[in-house]
């Protein structure tokens, strides 16, 4: 059960060209990436809470929950896209938790579908070309701005063909997404990497940015290793 994520565009406020201290740029990612961890950190931890008790298994999976639960995360995601420069830092800590509470719930069915190995090495793999994406997007000079337009473009395509894939139920369409969804995903964690520096730089928000950060390179990663998974995992 995968979540497609919501992208905008880059949101006005935010110019690339504002400049800002190193230190407060190198402050403001350490943030970044700790939220991202710690709702990553929260989505394994539910995924493993679902796997090892039936109890929650047949709530997640055997009730009409299992559609509130697979949802939420979507309305969350759009929640946080429009209303992160209205809302408390505080709140949009919550949601995020929420979300990656959510997701942990939602995903943890790959543990019923795959093989323990197949989901670690899916998980590590995606780990090192997404730690290689976020780097390439840190230290390039390139400006990306580019690369936000063509692979947002991707993404709803992949989202298009996924729906339709619903009805149709082709494993060629299924395997020609995921192998897309894989170089989109990069390319967006390079993207949203790059977009970090200029995030720093608006200190009233800071804490809101954070977030936002967090959930684009979040969904970013969690994306790409469903993506590898679906395209190499063994099934059980």
């Amino acid at each position: 059960m995968s979540q497609y994520p919501y992208r905008d565009q880059p949101p006005a406020w935010v110019s690339a060209a504002t400049d800002g201290s190193d230190v407060r740029v190198r402050e403001f990612i350490r943030s970044v990436y700790a939220w991202m961890f710690g709702g990553l950190l929260i989505t394994a931890l539910m995924a493993v809470w679902v796997v090892n008790s039936p109890a929650l298994q047949q709530l997640v999976f055997g009730t009409p929950l299992r559609w509130v639960i697979f949802l939420a995360p979507i309305g969350l995601t759009l929640f946080l896209g429009f209303r992160i420069t209205k809302m408390s830092a505080g709140t949009a800590a919550v949601t995020f938790l929420i979300f990656s509470a959510l997701m942990g719930l939602s995903i943890s069915s790959i543990f019923f579908v795959y093989t323990a190995a197949s989901i670690y090495q899916a998980f590590f793999t995606a780990a090192g070309m997404f730690g290689a994406m976020s780097v390439y997007g840190m230290v390039t000079k390139r400006d990306l701005t580019s690369w936000g337009s063509f692979f947002f473009m991707g993404l709803i395509g992949i989202i298009i063909c996924s729906v339709i894939n619903i009805w149709l139920k082709s494993p060629g369409l299924a395997w020609a997404v995921s192998f897309l969804g894989v170089f989109i995903f990069l390319g967006l964690t390079a993207y949203d990497t790059q977009k970090l520096k200029s995030y720093a730089t608006v200190p009233e928000l800071r804490g809101n940015l954070a977030i936002y950060g967090a959930l684009a390179l979040y969904l970013d990663f969690i994306n790409l290793f469903l993506m590898l998974l679906r395209l190499f995992g063994n099934r059980r």
